[in-house]
């Protein structure tokens, strides 16, 4: 399937896209949730049948709720890192194809998502630093102390698929697994991948940025707007690398039947899911053993996913 690049004013159906996934994530966690959904009968019933609305009550509650003030806060620095990881998430949207079409077709789409990714490393420490409070900025942080464990695995991950397409455009790679998703014969690429995708999303077993040890981490003194964007940042964090993960290793749009574009959303749909599920299947890790886990078993083991891949580009010729 041949990509070609979407006229610009394609950016505003690209975030309305990225903004309904993230809502879909939203209400999928919501409805996994088991707590508070005990007691009797039709009291617990109807409880489980409103959970689908939760995000969008909770929204419409923080939309009204005033926003919270500390002493002598950096006011600049937090709007920044406030809205940080949504913009990351959009940045990281515009160049992930759907179907035949995408916003931004980079010629180096591999590298600009692994640099906006590290833009996430100043936005979630300016969203801890800014309200110049104790618990934020400890979330903050964490964040960059995690981070030091998972960046060089991703770039690793990253680069294996597009070392087999020959090509850091993102839709030359998916276009290259014609016949052979790349995650058959790159399985450890793509766990790592996955794995890095929840730890840039404060997610499951990497969310103790936002613990609550630590009173909600760099979510303590956020309240009002700047809470729901912080909240929905991080779901549209999981959605972008659930489309990634599907342009690099799950062949794209590729499929039978169904066209292209619907292809490459089932499929970020159901990557979304699984990454979703994770929150209340993984103990929460703590920043030095996700370090430890970071480059003493995922670095070795996606390096050397990366030389089988780079052996058979060679011996293919």
């Amino acid at each position: 399937m041949t990509v070609t690049g979407a006229p610009a004013w394609a950016v505003v159906p690209a975030a309305a896209v990225l903004l309904a996934m993230a809502l879909a994530a939203a209400v999928l966690d919501a409805l996994l949730d088991t707590a508070g959904t005990g007691g009797g009968g039709g009291t617990a019933a109807a409880a489980r049948g409103r959970k689908w609305a939760r995000p969008l009550v909770e929204a419409a509650r923080l939309m009204r709720q005033r926003g919270r003030t500390t002493v002598e806060p950096d006011r600049l620095l937090w709007r920044i890192g406030t809205a940080g990881p949504l913009v990351a998430a959009l940045l990281m949207a515009v160049v992930v194809p759907v179907g035949g079409a995408v916003v931004a077709d980079l010629p180096v789409g591999v590298v600009w998502f692994n640099a906006v990714d590290v833009t996430l490393w100043a936005a979630v420490w300016l969203a801890g630093w800014g309200p110049n409070s104790v618990y934020p900025l400890i979330g903050g942080y964490r964040f960059v102390a995690q981070a030091l464990g998972y960046e060089l695995p991703l770039m690793f991950a990253l680069t294996a698929p597009a070392v087999a397409a020959e090509s850091l455009n993102v839709g030359e790679v998916a276009r290259a697994q014609q016949g052979l998703w790349f995650v058959v014969w790159m399985p450890v690429a793509f766990a790592v991948f996955l794995g890095s995708v929840t730890a840039f999303s404060m997610w499951g077993p990497f969310s103790s940025p936002v613990g609550r040890d630590a009173v909600g981490g760099v979510l303590a003194e956020a309240a009002g707007v700047d809470r729901l964007l912080l909240l929905t940042g991080r779901y549209a964090l999981l959605a972008a690398g659930s489309g990634m993960a599907v342009a690099l290793f799950l062949g794209g749009g590729a499929g039978p039947w169904l066209p292209g574009w619907l292809w490459s959303v089932i499929k970020t749909l159901a990557v979304l899911a699984v990454l979703v599920a994770l929150r209340r299947r993984l103990p929460v890790l703590r920043p030095e053993r996700i370090v430890r886990l970071g480059w003493l078993v995922a670095l070795p083991a996606v390096l050397l996913q990366l030389l089988l891949v780079s052996a058979v580009v060679v011996a293919k010729g």
